[in-house]
């Protein structure tokens, strides 16, 4: 088990990764009113190792999916830990992927205006990424994470234990972010490509420390997204989340690859990337999900880009491209030239199956 510790201005939070992490740290949280949230399909597979280990606690249980990552079910969240007595120094703790880790820590930031949080993340993606770093966050009219807090939990216990009851499409959604971190950070993307088989379950159980390890000092460089610096994780993310919110039929992860392919399209039609490091990340996010939609309504999809929180303007989308190996460059473009080079990229695609 490896220790990280990000050390920000409001809170010191402690990353334990490694096999043998929940084993070890969750015994140290008993004594204390815990209130747990998990969804559906993680309690089906967990709820006797969650009583096993807490004891008769608090659970609130949200049905599994993006779809429950809404107002409605935060104020539910609210009202149940009201009605359990949850009082400051209470702890909640989030068992469960990004959607669970998300709403759980915005709950945790509003009530009696913030009470302790532990992520204990059980997806790859939740593990790599959005349990570490304190961004929390519903979905709301229709627009992906626009409420939210940045509030770090006071523990993470990442344990790849969790991965084996994963189906491969899981495993899929946390290579998205993955290969994001291999576009950013060179070592970790010299891993991906000397890696012939990425679903291994013990390579996914070391790179995900390296990824973790990144996300960590760019935090504790930038914790509230100020500086520039922790803009370069939404790599892959501006048209991947549009393409999230207009089909909806795929996994984040999923769509982070598609966006990350269509935006080194741009990249490369801006001469923005070296191209033969474009193609080696091209092949890398084939390795993973081999087959890239040519979507039909593309630029339809893209206007959705306008509502990221990375824009300074509503008429100019901004997103962040792979560069160089360990470099990535941000990219502002009128929304018709966005919308325009997505448009050229989805009939590329299809030109290249016919």
């Amino acid at each position: 088990m490896q220790k990280l510790t990000i050390n920000t201005p409001s809170v010191t939070s402690t990353i334990y990764c490694g096999e043998g992490a929940f084993k070890e740290r969750t015994p140290l949280l008993k004594g204390k009113q815990l209130f747990v949230v998990t969804d559906s399909n993680v309690y089906r597979l967990y709820s006797g190792l969650l009583r096993e280990t807490f004891g008769d606690v608090s659970v609130h249980i949200l049905p599994a999916g993006e779809k429950s990552k809404n107002a409605h079910n935060l104020l539910k969240i609210l009202a149940d830990m009201l009605k359990a007595g949850v009082t400051r120094s209470s702890t909640v703790i989030a068992f469960g992927g990004g959607v669970v880790g998300d709403i759980a820590g915005l709950a945790a930031a509003l009530y009696m205006r913030g009470v302790s949080i532990v992520q204990i993340p059980t997806t790859l993606l939740s593990q790599v990424d959005s349990s570490v770093g304190g961004k929390t966050a519903v979905d709301f009219n229709g627009v992906k994470n626009i409420v939210g807090a940045f509030y770090q939990p006071y523990e993470v216990i990442v344990d790849p234990v969790f991965l084996t009851t994963l189906p491969k499409r899981e495993l899929r959604c946390g290579l998205g972010e993955i290969i994001k971190y291999g576009a950013l950070d060179e070592g970790i993307y010299k891993k991906l490509i000397a890696q012939k088989d990425l679903f291994s379950t013990e390579f996914l159980e070391s790179i995900t420390y390296d990824c973790i390890a990144h996300k960590a000092a760019v935090v504790c460089a930038d914790e509230h997204d100020t500086g520039g610096q922790r803009k370069t994780l939404n790599l892959g993310h501006t048209t991947g989340h549009a393409f999230e919110l207009y089909y909806k039929r795929k996994s984040h992860g999923e769509f982070v690859l598609i966006g990350m392919i269509y935006e080194i399209y741009i990249a490369r039609r801006l001469g923005k990337i070296e191209e033969g490091y474009a193609r080696n990340l091209v092949g890398l996010i084939k390795k993973v999900l081999p087959s890239i939609p040519a979507y039909p309504d593309a630029s339809k999809a893209a206007e959705f880009a306008k509502y990221d929180k990375k824009n300074k303007e509503v008429t100019h989308i901004s997103l962040i491209a792979p560069h160089s190996e360990g470099e990535s460059i941000e990219i502002t473009l009128p929304a018709e030239e966005y919308c325009s080079l997505i448009r050229e990229c989805s009939r590329e695609i299809k030109e290249k199956r016919a």
